[in-house]
C-alpha cells in the first residue's frame, strides 16, 4: 500500500493575502496544478483523500476526489505547525492507500524524520522534490510513500 503526500498546490504570496490565512484558496496556477495532480496520483488509486482543513489544501485534492468519486477528509493532524501528528497519522494508517495533503513545513518535517534528518524547520533552506524529479520551491510537490511501517525513526 502507498502513502501519496501532496503539498497543497499554488496559493499565491501569504503576505498579499489579507484574511484568515486558513481560508486562502488556490490561484489560478494552483487549480491548474491541482487539476494535474488527477493524471498523477489516480493510477495509485488511493481508498481515501486526507487533507489539512486549510481551504487551499482541500482544493488541491478535490480534483483528485471527484475523478475518483472519494470523499475529502479534512484531518486537523495535517494542519500547518502539525508534523508530530502527521507523523502519528501516518503511522496509524500503515498499510492503508491514501493520498495525504498538507502544507510544505508539515511535508518536510515528515521526509526529514523518514530520512533521519534534522528537521527542516531548522535548515536555513530546503526544497522538495516534484514527481518529475526536479528540485522545486512551489507546489505541488509529492513524496510517494510505499509500505510507510511504524518505527523508531518516525517518532521525534
Amino acid at each position: 500500500m502507498t502513502l501519496l503526500l501532496v503539498r497543497h498546490a499554488n496559493a499565491g504570496r501569504r503576505s498579499a493575502y489579507e484574511g484568515d490565512d486558513r481560508v486562502r484558496p488556490l490561484s489560478p496556477r494552483g487549480q491548474a496544478q491541482a487539476d494535474g495532480l488527477v493524471a498523477l496520483l489516480k493510477g495509485y488509486r488511493p481508498r481515501r483523500i486526507l487533507s489539512s482543513p486549510y481551504v487551499r489544501c482541500c482544493e488541491t485534492v478535490r480534483p483528485l476526489s471527484k475523478a475518483l468519486d472519494l470523499p475529502v477528509e479534512s484531518v486537523d493532524a495535517l494542519a500547518e505547525g502539525h508534523g508530530t501528528e502527521t507523523l502519528r497519522l501516518m503511522e496509524r494508517m500503515a498499510g492503508e492507500s491514501a493520498v495525504l495533503c498538507t502544507h510544505g513545513d508539515v511535508a518536510l518535517e515528515v521526509l526529514d524524520t523518514l530520512a533521519g534528518q534534522r528537521p527542516a524547520k531548522v535548515r536555513a533552506a530546503s526544497t522538495l522534490a516534484s514527481a518529475t524529479g526536479s528540485p522545486v520551491h512551489a507546489p505541488p510537490a509529492c513524496a510517494i510513500l510505499s509500505d510507510c511501517r511504524s518505527d523508531a525513526s518516525m517518532r521525534s
